[in-house]
Parts: C-alpha cells; sequence; structure tokens
C-alpha cells in the first residue's frame, strides 16, 4: 500500500505540469487517495462543446498493474458510454492498459474519445447506430440535447 501512496502522491503532484486545457480539475478526495474526481470540458467543435463532465475514478489496490475504474458521474449521450452507469468502453480501460499510464493520460484518452468516438465497441447502441448508418445530423442533436439537458454548466 505504501508504494500504492507513493505512486497516487506523484501522480497528484504532477497533475498541474503540461495542464491539459479539457481537464478542468483532477484530484483525489480530501482523505482517501483511492477515490478521485474529474471534471472535462466537452472538447470545442463537438456536441458536447460548452458541457462540463464529471468522472469519478476509484484506483484498484494494485494499481498500476490494474487500471483504475472510471465512470461518468454526469449522464452523457455517446457510443461508448453506458447511459445508465456511465461506464466508459476505452481500450486503455480494458486489454490495453499499462503501468505507463497515469490517471491524468486517461483522462485526456477519455475528452479524446469525446472528440472521436467509437462506433464499433458500443455501449449506447442508439448513438452507435446513428453514426454507423451516417446519420451524423441526428447523432450531433442527440448528443447536444443530452449536453444541454445533462452537463455542468460553469
Amino acid at each position: 500500500m505504501a508504494s500504492l501512496s507513493k505512486r497516487l502522491a506523484n501522480e497528484y503532484s504532477n497533475i498541474n505540469k503540461n495542464k491539459i486545457e479539457e481537464i478542468l480539475y483532477l484530484s483525489p478526495k480530501e482523505d482517501d487517495l483511492t477515490t478521485w474526481t474529474a471534471l472535462v470540458l466537452g472538447p470545442k467543435g463537438t456536441p458536447y462543446s460548452g458541457g462540463a463532465f464529471q468522472l469519478d475514478i476509484k484506483i484498484p489496490s494494485d494499481y498500476p498493474i490494474s487500471p483504475p475504474i472510471i465512470k461518468f458521474a454526469t449522464k452523457v449521450c455517446h457510443p461508448n458510454v453506458n447511459i445508465e452507469t456511465g461506464e466508459i468502453c476505452l481500450d486503455i480501460l480494458k486489454d490495453e492498459w499499462s503501468p505507463v499510464w497515469t490517471i491524468k493520460t486517461v483522462c485526456s484518452a477519455i475528452v479524446m474519445l469525446l472528440t472521436d468516438p467509437e462506433p464499433n465497441s458500443p455501449l449506447n447502441i442508439d448513438a452507435a447506430n446513428l453514426m454507423r448508418c451516417g446519420d451524423f445530423v441526428a447523432y450531433n442533436s442527440l448528443v447536444k440535447m443530452y449536453t444541454d439537458l445533462y452537463s455542468l454548466k460553469l
């Protein structure tokens, strides 16, 4: 547990180095280094733009051997996000995980996923089907509606 605490403390101390514009906030709970919260901005030029989304992050005891468990706490419409649970389908949170990844780099990858969804690995079939059939007007309208309704306003 000492090495886990040391790794997490090191990651926390490096958060403000090379800041990522879309990550507004990333921090552990005051009394628990294994529970973090992130606040990410919807990327410009996407239907998520103008919204802010909370991520809840749980660090397993064998981190960084195992990836963190990250879910959207804010309801978000995305092909790779379960609209009810906030679960995220992202290869680096599963099969492609490597201990070189940090909580910050994973949050950055999640922001990139908002920009570039992968409709062939869906957790939200409706959103994925709109993308796969090429109905981007309907897809963007649906995403924008969810962003307007559920995202945090800053």
